[in-house]
Formats: structure tokens, sequence, C-alpha cells
């Protein structure tokens, strides 16, 4: 990642209800224009918060599967449009822009979840929100918010604000 990435917020998802909450809040705020980086080892939980925003955008969760053969899978919500990506596989930056990507990163009612994100991390926006995730168990995850803080600062604010206060 870019190192003018600051670190907004961490804490912990104690259980798969936790990412599922998190993914609705996340849907809730983001901006419909955004791009959403999640980085993390095999199994951290990447997938599975992708699901979590897509499902809370009305989308039955076993319509939604991981893009990691197909590359991107987008899914039409009225004027939105969520595009999921799984970068695992591409070789190159030249190969990720080949699918289009230019098209629609970054664009108005256009929410960019991609997979993998860190190994194409030279050709997606400055703008950016990066959602690591770390495997500690097969319950517990960390998960730190990283990203400009003048456009991501007060959304990792109320996220974590609301994610605990609904966590308690």
């Amino acid at each position: 990642m870019k190192s003018t990435h600051n670190t907004l917020a961490n804490w912990q998802l104690t259980s798969l209800d936790e990412t599922d909450r998190l993914g609705e809040l996340l849907f809730r705020m983001l901006p419909s224009d955004s791009c959403v980086g999640l980085v993390g080892t095999l199994g951290a939980g990447k997938t599975r918060l992708a699901q979590a925003i897509i499902s809370a955008a009305g989308i039955a969760r076993d319509e939604i599967t991981s893009p990691t053969f197909s590359l991107i899978k987008s899914y039409q919500i009225g004027e939105r449009v969520i595009h999921h990506l799984d970068a695992y596989r591409i070789v190159d930056d030249d190969e990720f822009l080949e699918l289009g990507v230019d098209e629609f990163i970054g664009a108005q009612d256009n929410l960019s979840l991609i997979e993998w994100a860190d190994r194409v991390t030279n050709v997606l926006p400055e703008e950016t929100l990066w959602i690591l995730l770390e495997c500690i168990d097969s319950t517990n995850r960390i998960l730190c918010l990283q990203g400009d803080a003048r456009r991501w600062g007060e959304l990792a604010n109320q996220l974590a604000s609301e994610f605990r206060s609904s966590s308690s």
C-alpha cells in the first residue's frame, strides 16, 4: 500500500455476525463512488466481508460468490452498481486494467470492493479505503482501516462508534 495512508481505526471482530454487522454499516455509510481494498491472508475474511456488504444491498447471500475465477462480478442495485473484484490471480497492473476497471472504479454510483487489492495498489485511486484483516483464530479477526484521513477519517470514527455501540 502507498505510504501516505494513515491508520484510521482498529478493532477486533469476534464472530461472523460481527463481520455481517460491519458489512451492513459499511454499505450504509460508504459514499457511492468508493473504492475499497480488502487485504489479508487466505481465510482472513475478505470474501465474507464483501458478501456482507453486498448482502446489505439486498442481494441474496447465495447469489454472492467470490470472483476468484471470473475476476469480477457486478450487482445492479437501483442506480448503484457494486463491483466485486478479486486480484488474487492477476499477474500485473496491466492485466487488472484490461478488465476495464478504469471505467467504474471511483465513478459515481459505483462501489468497488477489491479482494487482494494489495496486488494492484499502483493502479488504484489514492482515495481507496483499505481494510486489512488479520486472522487470529477460527472466529477472531483484527480489522484495520487505512486511508486518507481527510476522505475517510470521519467515516472511520462513525463506523467504529456505531460498531462498538451495536456490540454492547
